[in-house]
């Protein structure tokens, strides 16, 4: 962060004294993208009869779709 800081202000101060304004750069986007594709994990599963013995890897879904649903506050204490 320290590190952009002092381009942003060189250029802020020159554009100040030469009488312009700085345009602003759009931030990058956060997160993942439409088409991304998701990185391999690994997480406890549960279905209609409950937690499943064995944990999801995403990796055995490959070529499947997969939806990844969260319920906060779903028989949780969160």
């Amino acid at each position: 962060m320290h590190s952009l800081r002092a381009p942003l202000l060189s250029a802020a101060l020159l554009a100040l004294c030469a009488g312009t304004t700085v345009a602003q750069q759009p931030a990058p986007p956060v997160g993942p993208q439409v088409g991304d594709v998701a990185p391999d994990f690994t997480i406890i599963a549960s279905d209609q009869a409950g937690v499943r013995a064995k944990p999801f890897h995403l990796a055995d879904a490959r070529g499947s779709t997969v939806v990844l649903a969260f319920f906060s506050r779903a028989r949780t204490k969160g």
